[in-house]
């Protein structure tokens, strides 16, 4: 993943630059294995932001949308992000996340599916509670509080690993993931007054 850090470090001088950047809770991110990274989701550039928080590569579910521009899509695949059809089950976008996860990689999740300004728990989907679970993976909640205003500042509470091992042997239903996915956005979001 050369060109992954190559690009890290050059946007992390141009961020840093136009942000103020503050991360709490690094010491939270394990320097090696799978996990999830779920965040909140309030601007086109959380990814960017928490690719420049997390010392290993990310690879993130985008939207399929930003794959129609040629350009644009090689470069954010060369990146390591892979599409997903919002509007429905993508099996295919699922088996690219159980593939990172199964290489111990970080996959880089917004549970709420799409940017949000206020906190609403029926936004929250089913599948990432269903991913983690299939995944036998962790999740690390993050929550991103910022306006992108030029020379504002960017805050990126890290939080700690959440585990799953209770999950992981029994049959569950659309209900008991969707039940998972709602804990998990409610760890991030009590990130918020840390």
């Amino acid at each position: 993943m050369y060109f992954y850090k190559a690009v890290r470090i050059f946007v992390s001088i141009i961020f840093r630059i136009i942000f103020r950047i503050r991360i709490q809770g690094k010491d939270n991110i394990p320097r090696g294995g799978r996990f999830i990274l779920c965040s909140n989701h309030i601007s086109i550039l959380d990814p960017i932001i928490l690719a420049i928080a997390i010392p290993r590569p990310v690879h993130f579910m985008a939207k399929k949308e930003l794959f129609n521009n040629r350009f644009l899509g090689k470069l954010i695949s060369m990146l390591g992000a892979f599409p997903v059809d919002r509007s429905g089950s993508d099996l295919s976008a699922i088996r690219s996340s159980l593939r990172v996860l199964k290489d111990e990689g970080i996959l880089g999740m917004f549970p709420e599916g799409t940017r949000v300004k206020e906190f609403n728990m029926d936004t929250v989907k089913p599948g990432i509670g269903m991913i983690a679970i299939k995944g036998n993976s962790p999740v690390i909640p993050v929550y991103i509080d910022s306006k992108y205003n030029i020379l504002g500042r960017v805050d990126i509470k890290i939080g700690k690993l959440i585990c799953f091992d209770e999950y992981y042997d029994q049959r569950l239903s659309t209900k008991d993931y969707g039940e998972i996915s709602k804990n998990i956005m409610q760890s991030i979001y009590l990130l918020r007054d840390i």
